[in-house]
């Protein structure tokens, strides 16, 4: 899934991921802005419904939402349009870029090469 959230949209599927499930009032108290109002929220998950972010059951009167995507996915989609649109393509480009803008260490370089080629090592094992 290629779709963008917006910042209201993201900042509530943060916390649908967090918690898992959660009704209207559970996201209410996960916000950064407790005072928001439950209308606003109750609008936001209803769009991420519809975008297919997130799906619900009913329990008595009210509905229990859960992500219907988890974070890894979005991430990748989110990161793959990215790369796209911003760097030719190139996920090399991208890291290189992000190495230079967070001013990076060659041991931290070294680390993150480790850990790049220690995930790709688990998914050959795990056939992904």
């Amino acid at each position: 899934m290629s779709q963008r959230l917006t910042k209201a949209e993201e900042e509530i599927m943060l916390i649908m991921w967090r918690l898992k499930e959660a009704i209207v009032r559970d996201v209410i108290e996960n916000l950064n802005d407790p005072d928001t109002p439950y209308t606003t929220v109750s609008t936001v998950i209803r769009i991420l419904e519809k975008k297919g972010f997130v799906g619900h059951r009913a329990v008595g009167t009210t509905h229990l939402y859960y992500p219907l995507l988890s974070k890894k996915e979005y991430l990748k989609g989110y990161l793959t349009g990215i790369v796209k649109n911003y760097f030719d393509g190139s996920s090399s480009n991208l890291v290189t870029f992000f190495a230079k803008e967070s001013d990076m260490s060659l041991e931290e370089l070294k680390s993150l090469i480790e850990e790049v080629e220690s995930e790709l090592e688990k998914e050959d094992k795990n056939g992904e």
